[in-house]
């Protein structure tokens, strides 16, 4: 369901740090990449899946750095405006806090991707800036462009 579901989508993967998948092979290496970085306890990717079919459609990561985890997600399209996402974003900012090390819980988004910043803003979080020409976003070009900073802390 990855790669059918969302990772082959180029509008979902617009905004995102990766490329399409081309090819199975892609959503492969994916999960080799997902399975070395939990063995190496620096992020933690998890599955989102609709509630009573197990439907996995989208996934979200936290990355540990420090004190502070920083966020990521991808939801395929067609589950886009239901709530998911914000709601995954809550829970992960809850399992965060939950240790005693963490207080600080970010992420940044593209600041034309107005529906992040809303899922970003419901779950609780606070914009706190633009970070100029921060992330590079490989399905818009070859140069780093400008995100929103947010952030929630303890």
């Amino acid at each position: 369901m990855i790669f059918a579901g969302y990772a082959t989508d180029p509008e979902v993967t617009r905004y995102l740090l990766w490329k399409p998948h081309k090819s199975i092979n892609d959503t492969v290496d994916f999960l080799a990449r997902c399975y070395f970085l939990i063995q190496e306890r620096v992020a933690f990717p998890f599955s989102i899946t609709m509630k009573g079919t197990d439907e996995l459609v989208g996934m979200t990561e936290m990355r540990i750095a420090g004190s502070r985890i920083d966020l990521g997600y991808v939801l395929g399209r067609k589950h886009w405006n239901q709530g998911i996402m914000t709601e995954a974003v809550q829970q992960l900012i809850a399992v965060g806090f939950q240790e005693p090390t963490i207080f600080r819980v970010g992420a940044t988004c593209h600041t034309e991707n107005i529906a992040s910043a809303r899922v970003l803003e419901k779950a609780g979080m606070v914009r706190e800036g633009i970070l100029r020409c921060y992330s590079l976003f490989p399905n818009l070009g070859p140069t780093p462009e400008d995100v929103y900073s947010y952030a929630i802390t303890k």
